[in-house]
């Protein structure tokens, strides 16, 4: 089972001085639309082939638009080694609506 984080808590997360990866598997159109800042950009169909520039080691939060492709990423991740990985729930969506109401919705 892969845990989920809110935006809030994935903030006051980092904020903490945590080495915390948040992992974007949104298409590139879609960080046009809706940007958070410090993230790595993956889209989802080529995090398999790109599996090499992410870290097992450090804890890393998967984001989408609304939740549903970062837990399949998080799943991913999880099968393939590593082994502190979180969903962040509703995604840039929830982001938005907790964290940053400036934030577009698509």
């Amino acid at each position: 089972m892969i845990p989920e984080m809110t935006p809030t808590d994935f903030v006051a997360l980092r904020r903490s001085g945590a080495s915390v990866v948040l992992l974007d598997v949104r298409e590139a159109w879609e960080l046009d639309v809706a940007r958070v800042d410090d993230i790595v950009h993956i889209p989802m169909g080529q995090v398999a082939e790109r599996l090499q520039e992410l870290d097992p080691a450090r804890q890393t939060v998967v984001l989408c638009r609304s939740g549903r492709r970062s837990m399949e990423i998080a799943k991913f991740l999880a099968q393939n080694g590593f082994h502190s990985v979180a969903n962040l729930k509703g995604g840039i969506l929830a982001w938005g609506r907790e964290l940053d109401p400036s934030l577009a919705t698509y």
